[in-house]
């Protein structure tokens, strides 16, 4: 299991191979999006890439940044930076793009930058205060908090967030 993910290594990483999870514990993908820290589940992402290893080949809305192709699979590329932070976004050099394994495609995501991977048991994540989990609300894909090594961690369900999209009256809705 990696501790970092370094944009010195290779230009693709991969999920590493084999490595047994702690029983009690799941692994998640830390990210940083806007100044914070988002956790999602390891077991769906396909690969992670630097920004500028991707073939871009199309552009789209200011959300959606484009279509890319990663090892043959063409697939839609959407600047997180630009749905949680309401700027305009700039190319770092950590600038990186999740490719995920989601349950109705795969899809790139742009994150200011990729962490590590870190086991969180169901212990330690809580409930986010002040929100009514189920109850239909737009934040429906924030599974909780977690702190690790001091840092705090807000969890995502990543099929959940992918499937949210705005419409003309600016509210959100699942697709």
């Amino acid at each position: 299991m990696y501790s970092t993910v370094s944009h010195s290594a290779a230009a693709v990483i991969e999920q590493p191979e084999a490595t047994p999870a702690p029983s009690t514990g799941r692994q998640y993908l830390t990210f940083r999006l806007v100044g914070m820290e988002y956790a999602l589940d390891f077991s769906r992402v396909q690969e992670l890439r630097p920004y500028k290893s991707l073939e871009r080949f199309a552009s789209a809305g200011e959300i959606v940044n484009g279509v890319a192709a990663a090892r043959g699979v063409i697939m839609p590329i959407v600047d997180m930076r630009i749905a949680f932070g309401q700027r305009a976004p700039l190319l770092e050099t950590a600038t990186d793009v999740i490719i995920l394994k989601l349950s109705s495609c795969v899809m790139g995501m742009v994150v200011d930058g990729v962490s590590d991977v870190v086991t969180l048991s169901a212990q330690q994540i809580r409930p986010i205060p002040g929100l009514n989990a189920g109850a239909g609300q737009a934040a429906d894909y924030l599974l909780g908090l977690a702190e690790v090594d001091g840092r705090r961690l807000i969890l995502v369900d990543i099929d959940m967030l992918m499937s949210i999209r705005k419409n003309t009256e600016g509210a959100r809705h699942a697709a």
